[in-house]
């Protein structure tokens, strides 16, 4: 993947991202080039040397069909639940961990059923809101919608399930006119 300046593209862990500078650092006497991110929701500061970037995970912001494939798990049916919640609490943080957006929406869409049938342990609610807000933020850069109406989207794909269909918006190209080629 090919990176400018002012391109918006996703972190594997921290979400959205735009591409602040690529720069030059010289570590132990070798120059390596490095992007400087920011990261849209946080306004945190990421540097991630461009020879490591496919590595790390970096990628585009999501297209038309990768919505359509993220908003099928959504509705996919919920993984078989492990009784303990400690349990539960450690296979979720695993997936989180692999840095897989769509496994982070399974995560993210069995939590909320969850919620929504029994009670959630103080270490899920904590978990649901860090796994959501990447995918929140993504699904709003993809569709030109805010973040309220990304979230809200969010909750009504997973509420209606895998036999159940709704109009999905169409991708807003806007955000992406400062994309690189895939």
């Amino acid at each position: 993947m090919n990176f400018i300046e002012g391109q918006t593209i996703v972190h594997p862990h921290h979400g959205p991202a735009r591409v602040q500078s690529i720069t030059t650092r010289t570590i132990r006497k070798v120059e390596s080039r490095y992007l400087i991110l920011e990261i849209k929701e946080t306004n945190l500061i990421v540097g991630v040397p461009m020879d490591q970037a496919q590595s790390v995970g970096l990628r585009a912001v999501f297209n038309q069909a990768e919505v359509e494939r993220l908003f099928e798990v959504f509705r996919a049916p919920s993984d078989p639940e492990e009784e303990q919640w400690a349990r539960r609490t450690k296979d979720a943080q695993e997936n989180l961990r692999t840095g897989d957006i769509y496994a982070a929406a399974a995560v993210v869409r069995n939590l909320i059923r969850r919620r929504s049938r029994s009670h959630l342990s103080p270490m899920e609610k904590s978990m649901l809101k860090e796994a959501q807000k990447p995918l929140v933020t993504e699904i709003g850069l993809s569709l030109g919608i805010s973040a309220d109406q990304a979230e809200t989207l969010l909750e009504t794909l997973v509420g209606l399930g895998e036999d159940q269909h709704e109009d999905i918006p169409e991708v807003d190209e806007s955000p992406l006119q400062q994309t690189a080629p895939r």
